[in-house]
């Protein structure tokens, strides 16, 4: 739900479903699920049919999978990760995958600088056929990283995998992967292919957070919410959403800025701000700023979380 470039991340990420045109979506929530699910079912219940499942406990995302199975019986899926956001439509990914031909799905995959970071995929020598998974590796086989988008044709094996890890407590630090669930279909026999994808931004640290958030505003028309500025300058590009109040500040650029927030006799340039958040006498750039947070002071580099209160 963090707000980039005029929405959430998963408004981003469903509105790149759109092309590909999906029976159903099924959405696995839990942390801040009524939040969620309030912004979904306004934006997106007239555009897909929307299923949500709660896992209660993060145990990971093989788990969250698993949760599922019942809504997705013998099925062919998509796997969307909640924290990657795509150029390209995930129609684009689907075509790639069909020109895999038979096999028992397909994984998105990125070269990548940093290997031991990443789900890494190794491929057979002279095949398109993947040969092994590992989550993180701390010596890579190769440098190609998971994508974050996956296409399932052998659901039923899947689940059954995920059944007999999570009955025999398989799992990496409390997590049941979907990688190790892949590499053990691997092992009974089933068959994967690639495809590569191009432009991938992965919003789950804060560095990439912001470049994502700078590519999408440098891709996005300057149509924002209704919001009141007094005394103060915004600089585009940026993104500013409904009943915000901005005062004696300068905005931009690449600043997002979500609804019910108030900015007072500040500097916001290269950051992202939650919603129903009071700034006040700062100078941030660099910085992300949770929900319902308040900031009063001077700094120029800060990440704090929800419900926050600094003062300086």
């Amino acid at each position: 739900m963090v707000y980039i470039a005029g929405k959430p991340i998963i408004g981003h990420i469903l509105d790149r479903m759109v092309d590909l045109e999906p029976e159903e979506i099924i959405l696995v929530i839990g942390y801040r699920k009524e939040q969620v699910m309030s912004y979904v079912d306004k934006h997106y219940r007239d555009i897909f049919n929307i299923q949500y499942v709660d896992q209660k406990e993060r145990l990971g995302l093989g788990h969250s999978i698993y949760l599922t199975r019942e809504l997705v019986g013998d099925l062919d899926i998509m796997i969307a990760l909640g924290d990657m956001i795509f150029k390209s439509g995930y129609l684009d990914f689907y075509e790639l995958h069909a020109e895999n031909g038979h096999c028992a799905g397909s994984i998105g995959v990125k070269e990548v600088n940093e290997p031991q970071k990443y789900g890494i995929v190794e491929l057979e020598p002279e095949t398109s056929w993947i040969k092994q998974l590992e989550e993180k590796p701390e010596h890579p086989a190769s440098n190609l990283g998971i994508a974050g988008v996956y296409f399932i044709r052998d659901t039923p094996v899947l689940f059954d995998v995920l059944d007999w890890m999570l009955e025999n407590n398989i799992n990496t630090r409390g997590e049941y992967q979907l990688t190790d669930a892949l590499q053990e279909m691997i092992r009974r026999g089933s068959r994967f292919k690639t495809f590569t994808v191009s432009s991938w931004y992965d919003c789950g640290h804060a560095e990439s957070l912001l470049a994502t958030n700078r590519v999408l505003l440098d891709e996005k028309e300057d149509v924002d919410g209704v919001y009141e500025v007094v005394d103060s300058v915004v600089i585009h590009p940026v993104a500013i959403g409904e009943n915000v109040r901005i005062v004696n500040s300068v905005i931009g650029p690449y600043a997002s800025i979500a609804s019910d927030t108030v900015v007072e006799n500040s500097i916001i340039s290269n950051s992202v701000i939650g919603s129903r958040t009071h700034i006040s006498k700062v100078n941030l750039q660099s910085s992300i700023i949770g929900d319902a947070a308040n900031l009063v002071g001077k700094h120029n580099l800060l990440n704090i979380g929800d419900s926050s209160s600094i003062e300086f």
